[in-house]
């Protein structure tokens, strides 16, 4: 789907963010909604945890030439799913690290099998990091939609804060229609003031309280960057923008 959304090139490639985190951007991806479909690009992130293990986040497609490079850096120990919609390439990952344990977020199991499709999760995600890398990574349950529970994580030692749905981002001139810039910036998830597609905030009605636990515990991080699954990920006057990107929340 490159020729309706242009990636964040050189794909597959592990590119550095800080102390032992990378992120990799990966292809394009087509999304349906109702009768029609939007084009979004993909981005996992890798964090080596002291022990040395690996943690993988939302995984992009194992790419060989990536799968070399990650086992490179260490032992993959952990594949983790932050939402219902970010685990269609787990299965993979899995079948090459079985050892790995793979953490489900809350409804991703059942839309699996809705789906039909086969992935072994063997722990759950909470609102606490487990032991295994709560040295390094927090995290939180950002809740309050009847539709998208996402689990978020901050890695300390890089300051990055790491979101998948709850902003997005997409630079216009990364767009090649220009009716799905329209629908983009009509939806709120248009560069630079990219934020919770609106679709989404409206599955917050009435909840909007549990989901300030979550924008509290952003605050309270302090994040320096945050890396998002789809668009531009925000480095500057971060602060400032998570105030922005979650006004909604109120």
């Amino acid at each position: 789907m490159a020729d309706k959304l242009k990636p964040y090139a050189p794909l597959y490639r592990l590119k550095p963010l800080g102390s032992e985190i990378w992120l990799v951007d990966g292809g394009v991806i087509d999304m349906s909604y109702g009768p029609a479909s939007l084009p979004f690009t993909t981005r996992m992130v890798v964090v080596r945890l002291p022990g040395g293990g690996l943690w993988l986040w939302s995984p992009v497609e194992p790419e060989p030439g990536l799968v070399e490079a990650v086992s490179a850096l260490g032992t993959v120990a952990h594949i983790v799913s932050p939402n219902f919609i970010h685990y269609a390439h787990i299965p993979a990952w899995s079948a090459l690290f079985p050892e790995a344990r793979v953490w489900a977020s809350p409804g991703v199991g059942e839309r699996a099998k809705r789906q039909r499709v086969e992935v072994r999760f063997t722990d759950d995600l909470g609102n606490a990091p487990p032991e295994a890398w709560a040295e390094v990574i927090d995290q939180v349950i950002f809740r309050g939609s009847k539709v998208m529970v996402e689990v978020d994580f901050f890695h300390r030692p890089s300051g990055t804060l790491i979101l998948a749905d709850m902003i997005e981002n997409v630079e216009p001139e990364r767009v090649h229609s220009r009716w799905m810039r329209l629908l983009m910036r009509a939806g709120g998830v248009l560069a630079p003031r990219g934020s919770t597609p609106r679709d989404v905030q409206m599955t917050f009605w009435g909840r909007r309280a549990e989901a300030r636990t979550a924008v509290q515990r952003f605050r309270d991080w302090a994040p320096e960057r945050i890396v998002i699954a789809h668009g531009k990920c925000i480095e500057d006057n971060v602060a400032a923008e998570i105030e922005r990107a979650f006004r909604w929340v109120g």
